[in-house]
């Protein structure tokens, strides 16, 4: 989705701050958006009103609350930094879906990098040690290990910050 697939009419640049939200859970998904620059997350609550992170979105990335459009978003979308996000009416982008080339090749490669990461994540959270779950983490996101604040990621992996401290040491260790 950039400027020579969408025509300006349907897509335009917002910038947001910091903290601010992208999309919220239970609202419905009418834009889809491609982040330009800088870090987002994807979050929910628990039942015990705990935040917990379930995606990271970085340059280049799509940032969907929903497999279909004007259905609820599953999660919240927050700029964990300054972002410049591509913005575009969700429902006619997949109106041009099988029309554009260009365009079908960018959803359906998008949408497969977003289920690779939702099942390695499953994967992830069910079989792996901390340090397994870290490696993972590496693998899948290596340039925000010095962008993020490091709760972010003990939350995402579904460890304490303390459990990713050691994780972290004993991953040292081991590349030694």
């Amino acid at each position: 989705m950039n400027e020579e697939t969408i025509s300006q009419s349907i897509h335009r640049i917002e910038h947001l701050k910091k903290g601010h939200l992208f999309l919220q859970v239970g609202k419905p998904c009418i834009e889809i958006g491609m982040l330009e620059k800088g870090i987002m997350q994807g979050f929910v609550y628990d039942n015990d009103g705990n935040e917990i992170t379930t995606h990271f979105y970085q340059e280049k990335d799509m940032v969907i609350g929903s497999y279909i459009p004007k259905t609820n978003a599953a999660m919240s979308v927050e700029a964990l930094e300054d972002c410049e996000i591509s913005v575009a009416d969700y429902s006619q982008v997949m109106e041009n879906v099988n029309k554009d080339k260009e365009i079908t090749e960018i959803i359906t490669k998008q949408f497969q990098k977003l289920n690779n990461q939702l099942q390695a994540r499953l994967v992830s959270l069910l079989n792996l040690n901390s340090v397994e779950k870290y490696e993972l983490f590496l693998k899948e996101y290596p340039s925000l290990l010095n962008r993020i604040p490091h709760y972010y990621i003990a939350n995402y992996l579904g460890i304490t910050p303390t459990q990713l401290s050691r994780a972290r040491k004993q991953f040292i260790d081991k590349c030694k």
